[in-house]
């Protein structure tokens, strides 16, 4: 079972990309749009104060009419944040996303964060694994037992 450490050492792109709570929501749509991602954290200092996500965008400014050049992160983003340990599996993280509906969980490691894992790390994780084990059935039906 791959573990959330794993996973963070594979992604291509181990930048974590971050706001503070005072930036404007277009600055921070702008920056997901920039680096094709659905989620910035927000940061006071070293502290991980929120999170803001497209689906945030979508119902807490346009269904509402607000203008994002003068919303601030802060009225939108949500607060508590749900996160994960670097020892956790793919399989806890894809449980807590079930449970909770999120797409995107901080990873902390004693307090600090050190990377950010998205559904679509996990189901990259899931679709190697189960590569591997297909390749390896097909080794041992085949008699390459080596």
């Amino acid at each position: 079972m791959t573990t959330v450490a794993q996973i963070i050492a594979s992604k291509p792109d181990k930048n974590i990309y971050t706001t503070s709570p005072e930036t404007s929501v277009f600055d921070a749509v702008k920056l997901m749009a920039e680096k094709s991602i659905g989620a910035v954290l927000v940061m006071e200092g070293e502290t991980v104060v929120g999170i803001i996500t497209e689906r945030d965008y979508a119902r807490k400014i346009v269904l509402m009419s607000r203008s994002s050049r003068d919303t601030p992160v802060r009225d939108i983003m949500t607060s508590q944040v749900m996160y994960v340990e670097p020892g956790q599996t793919s399989n806890d993280c894809m449980a807590l996303m079930t449970k909770t509906r999120l797409r995107h969980l901080p990873v902390m490691d004693k307090g600090k964060l050190i990377g950010l894992v998205s559904i679509g790390d996990l189901v990259k994780d899931v679709i190697s694994e189960q590569q591997f084990m297909i390749e390896q059935l097909e080794h041992y039906i085949a008699g390459d037992r080596g």
